[in-house]
C-alpha cells in the first residue's frame, strides 16, 4: 500500500507565491516609429513607471519565413506580463520555437509592443509532456493499455475529468491522475490545513496564477476548474524544469523552493509515491 498524501509530513508547500516568484513576468515597453506611436510609448512608459529610454528600444526581429511542418505562424503583439512560456501555453506552441522564431536569445525576453510570430502546433502534432489523444487509453514507454476505472462513482468521475483536462492541455494523463491520487485519493471534498483545495489540492494563490493561462476565473471548489488548475500548473512546470522528478516535486514543494534548495527529503518520498502510482496506472492497475 502506497503512502497517501495525508500521511506525509506537512512541510513547506509554496506552489503559489513561491512558484510565481520563480517565474516572473517581463513587461518592458519598446519603441514606436511615428509621432503617434511615440506618444503612445511615452504614455505607456509613464503608466508602467519606467524611464522613456527603456521604453524606446529596438523591436525583436521575427522570422516570418514559411512555417515548419505541423505549425501555423500566428502574428501577435506582446502585452505587459507576457512571457514566452506563457504564450506557449496559451497558443498551444513550444517555448523554444517561439524563442528561435523571434531571435529572442537565451533569455527569451519579450518587450511590450513587439510584433512576434508564434508557431502554433496543429492539433495532434504535439508530442511533449506524454500527452495522448487516444480516449481512455494511455501507457508509458510506448505502451497502450486500458485505463483502470474506480468502482466508486464519485471517484471515477474525478478520474475521468482529470484525465480529460490533461489530454486537452497535452499533459500526461497518468501523471496528473497519479498526483491527484497522492494528493486527495481522487476526492473533491478534501481541504488541507494549508487550504489546498479539492482533488488536485490547489492553493488559492496558485489558482490566481493559473487564471493567467486559463484566461478566466477558476473556481477551485468545482471539479472541472480544480482539474484545470492542477493540470495547467503541471504544464507550466514542464516548461521550467526538464527533470520529471523536479516537476513532480515542484507541484508539492513549489518551483522556487526546488530551484533554490533542491528536493526536500519529504518531497523525495512524495515523488517516489507519485512515480509508483503512475506506473500502476500505466499497467491498468488500481493506484494502490
Amino acid at each position: 500500500m502506497l503512502v497517501r498524501r495525508a500521511s506525509l509530513p506537512q512541510g513547506p508547500r509554496s506552489s503559489g507565491a513561491a512558484d510565481e516568484a520563480g517565474v516572473p513576468p517581463v513587461s518592458r515597453p519598446v519603441s514606436r516609429p511615428d509621432r503617434y506611436r511615440f506618444l503612445t510609448a511615452l504614455v505607456l512608459a509613464a503608466s508602467l513607471s519606467v524611464p522613456l529610454s527603456t521604453a524606446l528600444v529596438a523591436p525583436a526581429h521575427a522570422d516570418h519565413a514559411d512555417a515548419p511542418d505541423g505549425r501555423t505562424l500566428v502574428s501577435y503583439v506582446v502585452r505587459p506580463g507576457d512571457t514566452a512560456s506563457g504564450l506557449a501555453v496559451r497558443f498551444h506552441a513550444w517555448t523554444a520555437e517561439i524563442v528561435s522564431s523571434n531571435h529572442l536569445g537565451r533569455s527569451g525576453t519579450l518587450h511590450v509592443g513587439d510584433r512576434i510570430v508564434i508557431p502554433v502546433v496543429h492539433t495532434g502534432d504535439r508530442s511533449g509532456d506524454g500527452g495522448t489523444k487516444q480516449g481512455g487509453k494511455q501507457g508509458g514507454k510506448g505502451r497502450t493499455t486500458t485505463m483502470w476505472q474506480h468502482p466508486d462513482r464519485d471517484r471515477e468521475k474525478v478520474r475521468r475529468v482529470i484525465a480529460g483536462a490533461a489530454r486537452h492541455h497535452d499533459v500526461d494523463p497518468q501523471l496528473a491522475l497519479a498526483i491527484a491520487w497522492q494528493e486527495s485519493g481522487w476526492q473533491m471534498g478534501v481541504v488541507s490545513s494549508a487550504n489546498a483545495i479539492g482533488a488536485m489540492q490547489v492553493l488559492p494563490a496558485t489558482a490566481r496564477w493559473m487564471e493567467h493561462y486559463a484566461g478566466r476565473r477558476l473556481r477551485l471548489h468545482t471539479l472541472g476548474d480544480n482539474a484545470r488548475a492542477g493540470v495547467l500548473l503541471l504544464r507550466v512546470l514542464s516548461h521550467h524544469t526538464q527533470r520529471r522528478t523536479h516537476k513532480i516535486g515542484a507541484y508539492y514543494q513549489g518551483l522556487g523552493a526546488v530551484r533554490e534548495h533542491g528536493l526536500y527529503e519529504e518531497t523525495r518520498a512524495y515523488v517516489g509515491n507519485v512515480v509508483a502510482i503512475k506506473r500502476r496506472l500505466e499497467d491498468g492497475r488500481p493506484p494502490s
